[in-house]
């Protein structure tokens, strides 16, 4: 498979401070500041590499870019001819871009609901591990998947399964799908939405502790807590959620399962073993759920 794994994700939002003050105070994740392209861009230090979600300053809260990392030149090649058969328009990005990712070189396109997809090669470590406060345990270890809802489902499913090559784990009737490019359970999943919007992103800790004490964090420090804490049905990962300052929810989760070539899609039917119950109206609520 060409794309290997989630690389980052870019995010445009009014209020860089309450996201920093989030990550820091409630997650023990630094937030960093790079001069890029004439703006200052806070970078969030998740794992050793320099980053997996960039905070961009800008008048709408809003998705920016989905960089995804690709096996080798080869498949970034090959990649860009199934998507240029597509329909797609392939750019080339620019040199000063592929330096704030850390990249070698990257390409672009805009995907059905108009976000733009990166295709990235290369990754730069620039710690040896993200420092943590004391006694919040090793806390974040990286980026674990998002959720896309949006209204244009079908044309969506047929970039990422029929045009990437993402395999289909499982599914939720009438409009839930769960996508892997590589061992773990997912890395997207899509829904459908009368608006495009990330739904959440997940932020993957190192053991269940380290869950429980963001918990804890969370509600000591006041932070809305959207879904409370589960496990979920399909990958069995333990996690809750916190309304993030762009509006969106934040997934703090561990324990998810990893699926082999062997695997077979089905529908999961309910959402959740136990918990994960929604301080507001859930969306993607089923009947038997």
């Amino acid at each position: 498979m060409g794309i290997r794994k989630l690389g980052y994700v870019g995010l445009d939002v009014t209020d860089v401070d309450a996201w920093a003050d989030l990550l820091g105070r409630t997650l023990g994740v630094g937030v960093t500041t790079e001069e890029a392209g004439g703006e200052k861009v806070a970078l969030a230090e998740l794992d050793e590499f320099k980053y997996r979600l960039a905070l961009h300053p800008a008048a709408e809260d809003r998705p920016k870019q989905v960089g995804w990392i690709v096996d080798s030149p080869r498949e970034l090649d090959r990649l860009t001819g199934r998507l240029t058969d597509a329909g797609y328009a392939v750019a080339e990005g620019a040199a000063t871009e592929a330096g704030l990712r850390g990249a070698t070189r990257f390409r672009w396109f805009t995907d059905p609901v108009g976000y733009r997809v990166e295709l990235v090669l290369g990754e730069t470590k620039v710690r040896t591990r993200a420092a943590r406060p004391a006694g919040t345990g090793r806390g974040v270890i990286g980026l674990g998947h998002f959720v896309l809802a949006a209204p244009k489902l079908a044309e969506l499913r047929d970039l990422y399964e029929s045009v990437l090559e993402f395999r289909l784990t499982d599914y939720r009737a009438p409009g839930l799908y769960f996508f892997r490019c590589n061992s773990t359970h997912h890395s997207i999943a899509l829904a459908h939405a009368e608006s495009a919007s990330i739904h959440h992103l997940e932020l993957e800790h190192g053991c269940l502790d380290d869950v429980g004490r963001a918990y804890d964090r969370a509600q000591n420090n006041g932070v809305p807590i959207s879904i409370s804490l589960g496990r979920h049905m399909n990958d069995k990962a333990v996690s809750f959620y916190v309304k993030n300052p762009s509006g969106f929810h934040l997934e703090i989760g561990w324990g998810g399962i990893e699926v082999g070539d062997d695997w077979i899609p089905h529908d999961f039917g309910v959402s959740d073993v136990w918990g994960h119950h929604h301080a507001d109206a859930n969306p993607f609520a089923s009947p038997a759920s």
